[in-house]
C-alpha cells in the first residue's frame, strides 16, 4: 500500500513562502490511500469531477503508463507503473486530475473487501 499526498493549490497574490507553506500544510490533511497490486491498479476504476470523468485499468507488467499529460503526472506520483487510461468528457488538466484522484480513492482494496464481506483475503483472491 502506497500513501500519496496530491493537492492542487491555487494561490494569488500572496508571497512564496506563504503559498508553499500552505501547499504543505493542505498536502497533509488532504493524504490518500492508494493500494496497488505489484506497480498497477487493483481493479478497473472510474472517477468523475464535473464535465471530467476517467477511467483507468490494471495493466501487465511492462505496459507502462498509457493516458494523457495530467492523468499521467498524478499516476506517476502514485507509484502506478501499469496502467490504461483513458479521460472522456472534459479535458481541462484541472478536472482530468481531480477526476483521477477521485478515481484513486475510490479504488478499493483487497482487505477492504474482505472486511466488508466478513472473508479472509485469500478467500477473495481465490488462493
Amino acid at each position: 500500500m502506497v500513501t500519496v499526498a496530491l493537492v492542487l493549490v491555487t494561490v494569488k497574490r500572496v508571497k512564496f513562502q506563504q503559498r508553499s507553506r500552505k501547499a504543505m500544510e493542505k498536502a497533509r490533511r488532504n493524504m490518500i490511500n492508494v493500494a496497488l497490486n505489484h506497480g498497477t491498479l487493483q481493479h478497473p476504476v472510474k472517477g468523475t469531477h464535473t464535465g471530467s470523468r476517467v477511467f483507468m485499468q490494471p495493466a501487465s507488467e511492462g505496459t507502462g503508463i498509457i493516458a494523457g499529460g495530467a492523468m499521467r503526472a498524478v499516476l506517476e506520483v502514485a507509484g502506478v507503473r501499469n496502467v490504461l487510461a483513458k479521460a472522456y468528457g472534459s479535458t481541462n488538466p484541472i478536472n482530468v486530475v481531480r477526476a483521477t484522484i477521485d478515481g484513486l480513492e475510490n479504488m478499493k482494496s483487497p482487505d477492504m473487501v474482505a472486511a466488508k464481506r466478513g472473508k479472509s483475503v485469500e478467500e477473495i483472491l481465490g488462493k
